[in-house]
């Protein structure tokens, strides 16, 4: 019986991706199709629940087969970030037309980046002290536990190393080990090793221009390619996420979502705070926040419907571009922006952690020094996140560490992970175009005309 059943929900499966696909051949836009999944994703996956409940054998072995799009979409992705971010930071260096200015714009995005996590974190403070959020409130069932334990062991391994010894771990001793994604810190290492090749490539053009523009031509081609490639994995998108939503819902544990209502609606709260402050401060550089929000929407809901910064790079990169942003700008702010200073991941979500598990240990979390102590911590954990899927739970282990916080009370927010995961990775994308749009604003180098252009807006071909 669980057998015809099982074959009963994947072939329902099967009849909604052609549904999907169907609407593809429409020419049915990236956006509503992406939407569409996730909320017939939903939808299915409380259907599911209801009629077999969150452990029964049957979502057991439905989802196992679902897993082969969804954890197969998310895979795809994983394969292609390296590469991604390797070719957009030789990519910015080489389109970059004048290098005396690089220092400049790498040094103005990496402070707005680290800057408004820093604020994100002070956000993520005082939004958890207004709706009174603390760990003791928080029943743990034995999934709970389980994240716990899997979070003490993740921290028994980066256990006793001090700070020197962190900021060693960034730099890539094997660049090609780097390239597998082995190291927590794997990301942020590859973004050294290509801004190395990056100076070198600035260094040959002076001296030899001929050499420098084979590379260049090299690093072009090599970028198509790798584009290209996102661009089919990014016709995957729609089909990943149903199947991902789908066996989220189907196998939540809702009571605990309930329970956890409180936690979801105070980190939206302080996203949206967020998403608020990289609107004035596109305000304060007299830019008009509205036209920024059109444009950037198709990227947002990218980003917020797959949770995944790297995947929306691309999207990321092109929408800055219609918002006239230069080439090498929008590269740097994109890529440096997968790793460094993610407001939703690497600023909000520590923050409000920590807060939240310090009283647990009798530290009272409204102690100056404590806030003080928190937001620095934060803001140089923001190093090294990286950005498809667990960079999240690095910072915190990262701030909590840092913080003598038990790092196992983080496990208790697993059953919402995957919906503030949404908003934060949607925040995270916001932030690091806010930074590139920011620095090609201070640089003048920014394209007005193109930037309040309303018909030049992306929709994604895929």
């Amino acid at each position: 019986m669980d057998t015809f059943l099982i074959i009963l929900n994947i072939a329902i499966m099967l009849f909604i991706i052609f549904g999907l696909y169907q609407m593809q051949k429409k020419h049915v836009s990236f956006s509503k199709r992406v939407f569409t999944g996730l909320g017939v994703g939903i939808v299915f996956g409380l259907i599911l629940q209801y009629v077999y409940g969150p452990t029964s054998d049957v979502v057991k072995g439905s989802v196992d087969w679902f897993n082969l799009v969804g954890t197969g979409y998310i895979r795809f992705l994983q394969m292609i970030v390296m590469p991604l971010i390797f070719v957009s930071i030789i990519g910015a260096f080489t389109k970059l037309k004048l290098s005396n200015n690089l220092r400049k714009i790498s040094t103005l995005i990496l402070t707005i980046l680290v800057g408004t996590t820093a604020v994100a974190a002070a956000v993520g403070i005082g939004t958890t002290v207004v709706f009174n959020l603390e760990a003791v409130q928080i029943e743990s069932g034995e999934a709970e536990k389980a994240r716990g334990e899997s979070l003490e062991q993740r921290f028994s391994s980066m256990q006793g190393q001090t700070l020197p010894k962190q900021i060693i771990e960034l730099l890539p001793a094997n660049p090609f080990l780097d390239f597998t994604g082995q190291r927590s810190t794997s990301t942020i290492a590859v973004v050294i090793f290509a801004a190395f090749l990056g100076f070198a490539y600035l260094g040959v053009r002076k001296k030899q221009p001929e050499q420098a523009e084979m590379f260049a031509k090299m690093i072009d081609t090599l970028y198509a390619i790798v584009m290209r490639v996102v661009t089919i994995i990014l016709r995957l998108t729609p089909y990943g996420v149903l199947a991902i939503m789908t066996r989220t819902v189907a196998t939540s544990d809702l009571n605990a979502i309930y329970n956890l209502g409180k936690f979801v609606v105070a980190s939206y709260v302080a996203l949206g705070i967020m998403f608020i402050i990289h609107l004035l401060l596109l305000l304060g550089a007299g830019l008009n926040p509205v036209t920024y929000v059109k444009k950037a929407f198709p990227v947002l809901a990218f980003a917020f419907t797959s949770r995944t910064s790297a995947g929306a790079l691309p999207l990321n990169i092109a929408t800055q571009k219609q918002l006239g942003v230069p080439d090498g700008i929008a590269n740097f702010a994109g890529s440096f922006g997968l790793s460094i200073g993610q407001n939703g991941c690497a600023g909000i979500y520590p923050a409000m952690l920590a807060v939240m598990i310090a009283p647990t240990v009798g530290i009272n979390p409204l102690e100056p020094s404590f806030l003080f102590m928190l937001i620095v911590v934060v803001a140089i954990s923001s190093f090294g996140v990286a950005g498809v899927g667990g960079g999240a739970t690095f910072a915190a282990i990262l701030v909590l560490s840092a913080m003598d916080l038990p790092i196992a009370l983080a496990g208790l927010l697993i059953s919402v992970e995957p919906l503030i995961d949404m908003g934060r990775t949607a925040v995270n994308v916001s932030g690091s175009m806010t930074a590139g749009i920011l620095t090609s604003k201070v640089t003048q180098e920014i394209d007005k005309d193109m930037y309040q252009n309303p018909d030049l807006r992306m929709e994604i071909q895929a």
